[in-house]
């Protein structure tokens, strides 16, 4: 190294960039302390055993998926009855049926269905699942009646998740592996601790915040390698994540937001004593983190490659060449979270489309408010990442002597 004021990192283009000794101290320093809390938090709000029991207990009659007795046997469709005329709607004439095969009965059960479900193509061959409800009294001379409840899809699935797989690790090939692994880690914390926690009655903005990091810490790393370069990517995520979380909760509670916007929320209400304007704000956070850390480690690899092709260009040059890349991708970025709500939103937006009411008045409706909201908080963060992330990166990767300080003379930290 040869200079008393700098270290070398030790990856690839790394090992060109300079970097300063005090930056680097209060960089690890302080995600040393973001770890420490990352980990009280872990402990402090790690959901009971019985957490999801005792959730379940609370909801009563709302936490049972069917009624007592009711089973869903899976079969497959041997024969498919042509649709009813008119609207569609079964008449009972057997117009608007599957005829399905299923273990323990002798004859094909023919239900009825829907149109919809004829219009999705489905035919002899499939697999589909039915409610078997047993009755109080026999009806037809049966004991049970049985009726539509899905179509199987688990084969469609697992080839797109197959595909998905091959296409990441032939592209990606390790660092897709262990983009794969961290992605299949960020799913279990979601899965494993922070659904447990929040129906524990975990505060959820701290919820989120802790599962945020221990994620994140994970991830950055082992998709990206640890250096001091996704150590920088990292404290920006984490700012992001802060700052994503302090605007929400003030915004969620400016917008007089309840958190409860759908049938699905009601349900939940009665599984305890929950905050669903905290669990708003958790939401907030959980759904930026992914576009989040594309910007973070996107603004640290500019910084780092700006610095390894001027090694003497000062911080400021640095950081400005590295912002006219963020700006770039924050447009980008944007337009993925709007379009991807607008994606998944549609038939509720086609539906107040057609409502004759102002275009503000039905903003102000609390599910599409709470969405606006999201989508709007969510953008701040990440547009406030960027400068942050990059700003950062300039700091830690200092200029070589030559351009605006003294050769000899270690430059400014």
């Amino acid at each position: 190294m040869g200079h008393g004021h700098s270290h070398r990192a030790t990856n690839g283009i790394d090992d060109e960039i300079r970097v300063g000794t005090t930056a680097r101290a209060v960089l690890l320093a302080s995600l040393g302390v973001a770890l420490l809390l990352t980990l009280v938090g872990l402990v402090v709000w790690w959901p009971a055993g019985d957490a999801i029991d005792r959730a379940v207990k609370s909801g009563g009659e709302a936490a049972q998926f069917a009624a007592p007795g009711v089973t869903f046997p899976s079969g497959e469709v041997v024969e498919v009855a042509p649709r009813c005329p008119g609207d569609g709607l079964p008449d009972n004439s057997g117009c608007s049926t599957l005829s399905v095969e299923i273990e323990g009965e002798d004859e094909p059960v023919v239900v009825p269905v829907l149109p919809d479900v004829l219009d999705s193509g489905i035919g002899k061959g499939d697999r589909v699942e039915l409610q078997r409800t047993p009755t109080p009294e026999a009806q037809d001379g049966e004991e049970v009646s049985y009726s539509y409840f899905a179509t199987e899809r688990n084969g469609t699935l697992a080839w797109l998740a197959v595909a998905f797989v091959a296409v990441v690790l032939s592209i990606a090939r390790l660092r897709g592996l262990f983009a794969l692994v961290g992605l299949a880690f960020g799913g279990g914390v979601v899965w494993w601790w922070l659904l447990p926690a929040l129906l524990d009655g975990a505060p959820g903005v701290g919820v989120a915040l802790t599962s945020a990091a221990a994620i994140m810490f994970v991830v950055l790393y082992m998709t990206h390698g640890v250096s001091l370069r996704t150590s920088v990517a990292l404290a920006g995520t984490l700012v992001g994540i802060v700052l994503t979380a302090g605007i929400g909760v003030i915004a969620i509670g400016d917008a007089l937001l309840t958190g409860i916007s759908d049938e699905s929320g009601l349900i939940v209400a009665q599984f305890g004593a929950l905050d669903f304007q905290a669990l708003l704000g958790c939401a907030m956070v959980i759904v930026g983190l992914g576009v989040l850390n594309d910007v973070t480690i996107t603004q640290a690899s500019a910084v780092w490659e700006l610095r390894a092709a001027s090694p003497e260009a000062s911080r400021g040059e640095v950081f400005a060449g590295a912002m006219r890349i963020g700006r770039d991708h924050i447009a980008s970025t944007i337009y993925t979270i709007v379009f991807a709500y607008v994606g998944t939103a549609l038939i509720l937006l086609m539906l107040l489309r057609v409502y004759d009411r102002p275009l503000l008045d039905l903003l102000s409706t609390e599910q599409l408010a709470e969405e606006v909201v999201r989508t709007l908080v969510t953008s701040i963060g990440l547009v406030l990442a960027v400068p942050v992330t990059t700003g950062l990166a300039a700091l830690i990767a200092s200029p070589r002597p030559g351009h605006g300080a003294h050769a000899g003379t270690a430059p400014p930290e």
